[in-house]
């Protein structure tokens, strides 16, 4: 099997290369948010109740976070560009079944299609960049990379407003199809050949199940709580969970190519890095999920115009993410982070005190705090996850990254439903409130952070090493 390039991709096949990522990423992580706006819409055509058609956003993450590892340890066996071009293939198809569904449960079983189609890409994005790049340009790969994953989380308003404007809500699905298969081709034709592995690396089907059942309990109990189902049930997926986990966990520690990679945890800044990408994406759904609603229903606005005004959010991080991605040249990404999380819990909670009946303009500068705060995050901390991890364990942190981020959107969606059902009458100002208090607390992890080494670590090297 060809080897990865020595120190990146010469140009201009980098550029092609970065291309068909780009159009990969943008589509899978834009469709993780772009149905928020058309929620209230989707609901009201199927005939669905709005608690219930979060299910339309839970579906899709729910099976990008049971299969991502899985999919991640596959990259690292078979290749990053063969999964990653097959994750292309299903999700542009998937797409079209989601466009053409006629009921809530055939739409919320496309997108369980289409979620294991996005995992398939999501899952070595980060690992193909590593080998695109040389090593002197990493941070500006990174950063583009960190630049793509936000924007597209939050630009999904946005980009609904756009096509609701002049389209039906099935488009928010179909356009993908094109989109997709202009991304294959480039990927046919410019990403890096195979990798090579150790002939003592097989994909390990039983922890591949595990992982499923480990992360499909921690979800389905999160959403089946705040959905109201009976106690008993989610006492009983606890207890699953428990034992499952505990039992998957296990068998990953006297593993030497994990599927979960445990063993990255131990470098503390890799996993404190983690927990503050968890907080953040949970406060980020928290707010794209609720607000729609709260613009739609409570302030009386249309589709277009509630995407119109959550755009200052996208806009603002998409000038702040480079910025960050040249300032980790400089200063410690648990500082940045820190900073960044500070100023996206304020424009949370000013978010949540606004007044009854806000201007415009009320509404827009609260999005331009959040989405800069938010912008001023996300690279730093991409970056720090990437390189605290050895080159060759690049498929497990990509992995890790992926699932600390998805598992966080999920959460924050299935929260938004335990607010709404809790709060009937408040739950967009109780979703703000929670989302306020996750971004605060990931701003705490991120400032402990500067107290800890940057780079690799060298307990890992003993690790791989056997001493």
């Amino acid at each position: 099997m060809t080897s990865i390039p020595a120190d990146g991709l010469p140009l201009p096949q980098r550029y092609g290369a970065i291309l068909a990522i780009a159009l990969g990423i943008t589509v899978s992580v834009l469709d993780g948010a772009i149905a928020n706006v058309a929620l209230p819409t989707i609901a009201n055509d199927l005939n669905a109740s709005p608690a219930s058609s979060i299910w339309v956003v839970n579906a899709y993450q729910l099976a990008i976070t049971i299969s991502l590892l899985s999919l991640a340890s596959l990259g690292d066996i078979v290749g990053y560009r063969r999964v990653y071009q097959w994750g292309l293939l299903v999700f542009s198809v998937t797409s079209l079944f989601c466009a053409l569904s006629d009921s809530l449960l055939t739409l919320t079983f496309a997108r369980v299609l289409q979620g294991f189609g996005a995992a398939a890409i999501m899952s070595v994005n980060t690992a193909l960049i590593r080998i695109i790049y040389p090593q002197k340009f990493l941070g500006r790969g990174m950063g583009i990379n960190a630049l793509i994953v936000a924007v597209s989380s939050a630009a999904g308003p946005t980009v609904a407003a756009a096509i609701l404007s002049v389209a039906s809500w099935q488009w928010l699905f179909a356009i993908n199809l094109p989109i997709g298969l202009v991304a294959l081709l480039l990927g046919i034709k410019f990403l890096p050949p195979n990798i090579s592995r150790s002939k003592e690396q097989r994909f390990d089907i039983f922890s591949g199940v595990l992982n499923a059942l480990t992360f499909g309990l921690l979800i389905t109990a999160i959403s089946g709580f705040a959905q109201g189902q009976n106690h008993w049930l989610t006492g009983g997926e606890l207890i699953a969970l428990l034992l499952i986990g505990f039992i998957f966990i296990r068998r990953q520690l006297g593993q030497k190519f994990p599927l979960l990679p445990v063993d990255l945890l131990r470098i503390p800044i890799f996993a404190m890095s983690l927990g503050t990408s968890l907080f953040s994406f949970s406060a980020q759904m928290l707010s794209f999920v609720s607000l729609p609603f709260f613009l739609q229903a409570t302030l009386g606005r249309d589709a277009v115009s509630t995407g119109l005004l959550l755009t200052p959010w996208p806009l603002a991080t998409m000038v702040m993410a480079p910025i960050a991605g040249r300032l980790i040249e400089r200063y410690h990404a648990g500082m940045l982070g820190g900073i960044g999380l500070a100023v996206f819990s304020m424009g949370l909670f000013s978010l949540a005190l606004l007044p009854s009946s806000p201007t415009d303009l009320d509404i827009i500068w609260r999005m331009i705090i959040c989405g800069a705060g938010f912008g001023l995050f996300q690279s730093p901390n991409n970056h720090t996850i990437i390189t605290a991890a050895p080159r060759n364990r690049s498929g497990g942190a990509s992995g890790l990254l992926g699932t600390a981020r998805l598992l966080g959107q999920t959460t924050g969606a299935a929260l938004v439903a335990l607010m709404f059902n809790l709060f009937p009458d408040h739950g967009t100002h109780a979703s703000l409130i929670l989302a306020g208090v996750f971004a605060g607390s990931g701003a705490v992890v991120s400032f402990l952070r500067m107290t800890q080494p940057t780079g690799n670590h060298p307990a890992i090297h003993r690790h791989e090493s056997g001493k």
